[in-house]
């Protein structure tokens, strides 16, 4: 066995990797971009060392300061993690030619299931089913246009390169087509240094069925059961589990006997995942890709079989055999794992960014990630927070106990998709095990939006009233707006929403014992500070805590039902002339989040008609279309293709057309 690894990734799997590292003894590097300089991986690592500019094309997505890393800190070895350059030929190749061990396997593994035409010819050719389709040498847009309409419509562009969603659209109509070719050999392009793509016959309301498989260096390979990711979104997915619900014996037989054919066709040594569409209604399942490495959702595999698939990466980089053979492993409960975001579900999962003001998740959780409190979710990467896995005896018990563990996570700073995960695990649809990659169009046709939303205003109005506010005149030592209606009577405040001055929330009382009256409606409560994260209130003999803290005029507050934010003040001090339009309107296009601008489609005095395309950002590893809410005439353009803005910059501005 080596003794030290770089890890040339970061976030959640750069920490996921290390604890099992150091648990084994090896001394492990840490790689860090700009905006990573403070990042938790880079605290946890033996040795950390800056690659470059927070852009990854100018750190992460560069082999030769990875190799030069590891060169100067004497890194034995190398593990790439998943995305990056997990899959990329030439850092391991460098890898070979400087001595140094690549913990994945072998090159021409890579090289033959890294195009997607390539893969598919060879899974053909060793009796693993495939989508018809195309995959010709010829790319034109004719050949692709000829070959779809051969197909029959809908189909999938896909890009050959790369994964994750990237580079593939669906098409029902003709029409939409060249569009389709068109943005998906962009994005192939930007992705993966590869705009080359295939077409195939999409199959309508599928699931997402994969097999781990792990092989050594010594002609040894081994699947560890299947995995379920059909609850996707853009064809990122959301939920993974093990095993797949509702299959049986004799299909989930051929799936393993395909998946073991092509890993064995291609002499595969290492962890990877052959990844399958299968129809919902008939059981029958097709070649979709194989991954070279390790997948984001290889925890549930781990939960299942016991096996830290990690420490299997290292030994069989080193050269050991397969300490168990196929007999040996063994499948146990239930588990599930659900991926927190910096998204918000409600806002068509608009993209968030921010500091991690406040952090605390379920002890009865198995939780992988890359922040802590004082973290920073930029813009630069994915919005990846954090994975959140249950196990238990059977999938009831395992739906039960992530649900409830995403109740009673706690976070604040930024907006998260936490309820929206609870709420799709708590779906009928999920619970019968029936959910297909449609899962949130079926589910949800309107979009997702919080069910019995609680009001986040009274807490955040308590938690305001009961923090101790330094008097900055002999008016505001008042705390607030009060009305005194008799000797020996409690004050009262009226706090409001500066966000949205008509939401008012009125609070007369002391010593720990509050009267709330708000929309008519007056309670009585009992609260007082449990910790400085945490607030406790008993109404009707009934007590029960909720989160809050402040930052920068801000009190974020939450609790088993909700997330909120709000911008709290005594109405004696609300001043409307402080608060500055940065918001979306009809008339404003704004940038929701900082991003790179892509392309900018109009100009001054050009008309634009409702659902035009008018900017196109790329934020967090993503491609957002801005699009024009009415009909207008462009008045003013203040984005620039190729800079830099922040959330909130105008944008494009319309003089829309009266109706």
């Amino acid at each position: 066995m080596f003794d030290s690894v770089l890890i040339a990734n970061r976030g959640e799997i750069a920490c996921r990797i290390i604890r099992t590292a150091r648990r084994m003894g090896l001394r492990t590097i840490a790689v860090y971009s700009d905006a990573d300089r403070d990042a938790l991986h880079v605290q946890m690592a033996d040795q950390a060392v800056p690659i470059g500019p927070a852009p990854a094309t100018e750190s992460y997505l560069r082999p030769d300061r990875i190799l030069e890393a590891a060169k100067a800190t004497g890194a034995a070895a190398i593990h790439p993690g998943y995305g990056f350059l997990s899959e990329q030929p030439d850092l391991v190749s460098g890898c070979a030619e400087n001595g140094i061990v690549w913990v994945g396997p072998h090159l021409e593994a890579i090289l033959s299931m890294g195009s997607k035409i390539e893969a598919k010819a060879i899974a053909a050719q060793n009796g693993v089913p495939c989508i018809p389709g195309y995959s010709g040498a010829d790319q034109s847009d004719e050949a692709l246009i000829a070959a779809a309409t051969e197909i029959g419509f809908p189909v999938m562009v896909k890009a050959s390169a790369g994964g994750g969603g990237k580079g593939m659209r669906a098409v029902f109509d003709p029409i939409d087509l060249a569009d389709a070719i068109n943005s998906a050999r962009t994005e192939a392009l930007r992705s993966f240094g590869d705009d080359r793509l295939l077409i195939e016959k999409l199959i309508l309301n599928p699931r997402h069925i994969e097999v781990q498989l792990l092989g050594d260096r010594h002609g040894n390979l081994i699947h560890l059961f299947e995995r379920d990711c059909s609850v996707q979104r853009n064809h990122q997915k959301l939920l993974e589990e093990a095993p797949a619900p509702n299959l049986d014996d004799e299909t989930r037989s051929r799936l393993f006997k395909s998946s073991v054919s092509l890993g064995k066709a291609i002499g595969y040594n290492s962890a990877g995942t052959v990844e399958f569409v299968m129809n919902a209604e008939t059981g029958e399942f097709y070649f979709l890709e194989m991954n070279t490495r390790l997948q984001v959702e290889h925890t549930v595999t781990e939960e299942i079989t016991g096996i830290d698939l990690v420490e299997m990466q290292f030994r069989m980089a080193a050269g050991e055999r397969l300490p168990l053979s196929q007999d040996d492993i063994t499948c146990t409960g239930h588990a599930i794992e659900a991926r927190l975001t910096a998204e918000d579900a409600a806002d068509g999962f608009k993209p968030e960014t921010g500091e991690v003001l406040h952090w605390r998740i379920d002890p009865a959780l198995r939780c992988d990630t890359g922040i802590q409190t004082g973290s920073t979710i930029g813009s630069s990467y994915d919005s990846m927070v954090a994975k959140l896995i249950a196990h238990g005896q059977d999938r009831e018990t395992a739906c039960r106990k992530l649900a409830s563990g995403l109740n009673r996570l706690e976070i604040a700073g930024l907006t998260t998709n936490r309820l929206f995960l609870r709420d799709a695990i708590r779906s009928d649809r999920f619970a019968s095990g029936t959910a297909t990659t449609n899962f949130l169009a079926q589910q949800w046709p309107n979009g997702w939006s919080p069910k019995d939303a609680t009001d986040g205003l009274p807490y955040a109005a308590l938690a305001c009233h009961l923090r101790d506010r330094p008097a900055s005149s002999p008016w505001q030592s008042l705390g607030g707006f009060r009305l005194l209606s008799g000797a020996g009577h409690p004050a009262r405040t009226t706090y409001v929403d500066a966000e949205n001055p008509e939401s008012r929330v009125e609070i007369a009382g002391q010593s720990g014992a509050y009267t709330l009256t708000r929309n008519g409606t007056t309670e009585t409560v009992s609260v007082a500070w449990q910790d400085p994260a945490t607030l406790r209130l008993t109404r009707n003999a009934v007590s029960e805590t909720v989160g809050a803290i402040h930052n920068n005029g801000a009190t974020y507050v939450w609790g088993p039902g909700f997330d909120a934010v709000h911008r709290v003040v005594p109405a004696g001090d609300f001043n409307p002339a402080r608060h500055t339009g940065t918001t979306a309107t009809p008339d404003r296009i704004v940038a929701p989040i900082p991003g790179l601008l892509v392309t900018v489609n109009v100009r001054p005095g050009d008309t634009v008609a409702e659902g035009d395309t008018l900017v196109v950002m790329e934020s967090m590893k993503l491609l957002m279309d801005l699009k024009a809410a009415a009909a207008g005439t462009v008045s003013a353009v203040g984005a620039v293709p190729g800079t830099t803005v922040e959330a909130g910059a105008l944008l494009v501005q319309l003089d829309l057309t009266q109706s």
